[in-house]
């Protein structure tokens, strides 16, 4: 079974400027919904409601979070997101934010979730970068470890890009811990310091990654122990991403969501994945990424008894 946070505001109409792609989310789950009965999975899904201000202003700057509710954002920081942050705009990070927790939520219930859209892994302190404009990865560690959910939260990154925004914002907190597997030569330029930074060279494929995994990711959580692990899904490493310099494959990518599964769950530690990057010019073979992405996640849990 595959619980996925999912609303209709994730599909935000686009703005008038910006590369950034919105379609994608609607693709994404037009192909869960065809694959899952091929894959045997049952496709249950969850409307999240938009995270509350309190939430976003304890991790992000009380200005800059008005500046996006009022949609407001000065055009320096547009640029560096890559897109105006209209009022649809607004509503729409609101509630991917309000999606990572209720995936958390989820997660601690069935053993693994997933959010639909997120993954805004490079969203700062005063403003957001990289198409991110609140960080969720941040914000749902936060709350969560707030609330008395989870006393220690692992953000493990799979994404072809550095989690800086993520690093940045958790940078010297003893309860979360930054793991980022990416492309070395790839944005940011400026890298931020995650707990653990694993950076990969260009073209590196499938057995390297997979490599680099296995002697990193085991070792961090049975020395965190986290409670809880968020993790940064993004299809960004595949050989075909526009954006992406690393070289995985489709099977490659499939054994990186089972490993990072199974290794969690192995140890009974529950795992919330949030969409992250992909991009390419045929929009449906990237959202049959993230799908299949899911998918997998979601059978490898299902796989999983807990030792």
């Amino acid at each position: 079974m595959l619980h996925v946070v999912h609303h209709a505001d994730y599909m935000a109409p686009p703005p008038e400027r910006g590369t950034f792609k919105f379609d994608k989310y609607q693709l994404v789950m037009i192909a869960l919904r065809e694959f899952a009965p091929d894959h045997g999975v049952a496709l249950v899904e969850h409307a999240p409601e938009p995270m509350a201000r309190e939430w976003l202003e304890a991790v992000h700057c009380p200005a800059y979070v008005d500046q996006v509710f009022s949609a407001s954002v000065p055009k320096d920081k547009e640029r560096r997101i890559g897109f105006p942050v209209t009022p649809h705009i607004a509503s729409r990070v609101r509630h991917t934010n309000g999606g990572t927790w209720l995936a958390a939520q989820l997660a601690l219930e069935h053993g693994f979730a997933a959010n639909s859209a997120a993954g805004s892994h490079h969203a700062l302190h005063e403003t957001g970068a990289g198409y991110c404009v609140f960080n969720d990865l941040a914000v749902a560690a936060n709350r969560l470890i707030a609330e008395g959910t989870a006393r220690r939260v692992l953000i493990a990154d799979c994404d072809v890009h550095q989690g800086d925004g993520t690093a940045s914002l958790t940078a010297g907190r003893d309860d979360i811990f930054t793991l980022s597997f990416h492309a070395e030569k790839n944005f940011p330029v400026r890298k931020a310091r995650s707990d653990l930074d694993i950076a990969l060279p260009d073209k590196a494929g499938d057995a390297e990654y997979l490599a680099a995994l296995n002697r990193h990711l085991p070792g961090v959580l049975d020395r965190f122990r986290p409670d809880l692990v968020l993790y940064q899904a993004g299809v960004d490493p595949h050989e075909d991403d526009r954006l992406g310099r690393l070289s995985l494959t489709d099977k490659g990518l499939d054994k990186r969501d089972r490993y990072v599964v199974a290794t969690i769950r192995q140890r009974g530690i529950p795992v919330a994945s949030a969409l992250g990057g992909g991009y390419g010019n045929d929009q449906r073979a990237v959202a049959d990424r993230h799908a299949r992405s899911m998918l997998a996640m979601a059978d490898e849990n299902r796989r999983i008894t807990p030792r």
